[in-house]
């Protein structure tokens, strides 16, 4: 799940990322010591100042971790993200340019014993699960990007490293970090399922329940990490998940928008990653019922067109009437899903739609970036 990057790639079909649930993180610590040309320990030496947008900062080289070039007391001038006071570890490449992370003792025992990138992925996420929410921010950060850029199957393989309890209280805190959330859930339903795998139906129930009491949770439609918690739940839970999505109305035309969003992401995942538990049909099935939805109802479309999901053809043509009026990426949505569909039908939803309005018809093929069909067979 090379994440994050949102699921709105996934719809563009490209591969979902390890956790599309997740925001954007940077770039992981450890990656930026594996990339360096020198690692090094500095003390700030004077006062930061911006120049041509960019802030740089003296530093006095205290110790050489890694590299050559650079000697212990060297002076020399680094890029900060922010004023540095103190401590810093530095990161320079070949040309002699170096940025600078503020790190006291324990950010710098962590660069420098986290595992390289070629180590076998699920152990490395097994190292950095016990210091996500670690009480320094700056390696909580850190130790959520690594899991947030890890493959999908790497973060089920290093399940045995997530504690459930702690996962558990995590998605239920509502001071919780907003961004985290969602990969939280997931990875609770990732814990959940091996659990009962496992034989350890308690700790899978006990997960489940605090996966649900989250879902159930009051919030806005634009509560961070839904859509997470929703592919947890179709992790643990499997097809059932689906039925749960139908009975507590996140799949009918009056779903909030933000909330609808939310379950036809958790699908998305679903139909990349979950196949062997989560029949690809039944996913189609679910998102075609978003049809129904105004908020979603183009991506829904454009995602049932890549899924090849064809038996939908007659609702989404009467998208055209019903919402394309007044909206362009439906009329763009629902001329794409036609002319791909090889069904004599939507031949001949295209030819009508094309008859009634053929300026608009052929301005929404040629959006949707698909050569006009040919007349219905």
């Amino acid at each position: 799940m090379r994440v994050i990057v949102a699921l709105v790639a996934a719809s563009a079909g490209t591969a979902a990322v390890a956790c599309p649930f997740c925001d954007v993180v940077g770039r992981p610590l450890a990656a930026r010591r594996d990339a360096a040309a020198v690692v090094a320990v500095g003390e700030a030496g004077g006062a930061a100042r911006e120049e041509e947008g960019v802030v740089r900062q003296p530093f006095a080289v205290r110790g050489v971790l890694r590299g050559t070039g650079i000697e212990a007391g060297a002076d020399l001038t680094a890029r900060v993200a922010g004023p540095v006071a103190g401590t810093a570890v530095l990161f320079g490449d070949e040309d002699g340019r170096f940025e600078a992370v503020a790190a006291d003792e324990t950010l710098l025992g962590y660069v420098a014993a986290a595992p390289r990138a070629e180590a076998d992925p699920a152990a490395r996420l097994a190292w950095f699960a016990r210091w996500l929410e670690h009480p320094e921010r700056a390696i909580a950060e850190d130790a959520f990007s690594e899991f947030g850029l890890a493959e999908f199957e790497a973060v089920v393989a290093a399940a045995g490293a997530l504690d459930g309890p702690r996962l558990a209280a995590w998605v239920l805190e509502p001071a919780i970090d907003q961004r985290r959330r969602g990969f939280y859930g997931l990875a609770l339903g990732i814990v959940a399922r091996r659990a009962a795998e496992q034989g350890d139906a308690a700790a899978g129930s006990t997960c489940l329940a605090a996966l649900e009491q989250a879902l159930a949770a009051e919030g806005t439609d634009l509560r961070a990490g839904y859509d997470g918690l929703l592919g947890g739940l179709l992790v643990a839970r499997g097809e059932a998940a689906l039925d749960w999505l139908r009975d507590h109305e996140l799949l009918a035309a009056d779903t909030r928008a933000g909330d609808a969003r939310h379950t036809l992401a958790a699908l998305r995942f679903a139909w990349e990653y979950l196949a062997e538990r989560v029949p690809r049909e039944r996913v189609a099935a679910a998102a075609a019922r978003l049809l129904a939805n105004p908020a979603v109802a183009a991506d829904a479309a454009v995602d049932l067109a890549r899924w090849r999901h064809w038996t939908s053809v007659a609702d989404v043509a009467a998208l055209w009437d019903r919402l394309g009026r007044d909206d362009p990426l439906v009329r763009r949505a629902v001329a794409g899903y036609l002319t791909a569909c090889p069904l004599p039908e939507a031949g001949r939803h295209a030819a009508a739609i094309a008859a009634a309005d053929p300026e608009t018809w052929a301005a929404a093929v040629a959006a949707a970036g698909l050569p006009p069909r040919g007349p219905p067979d």
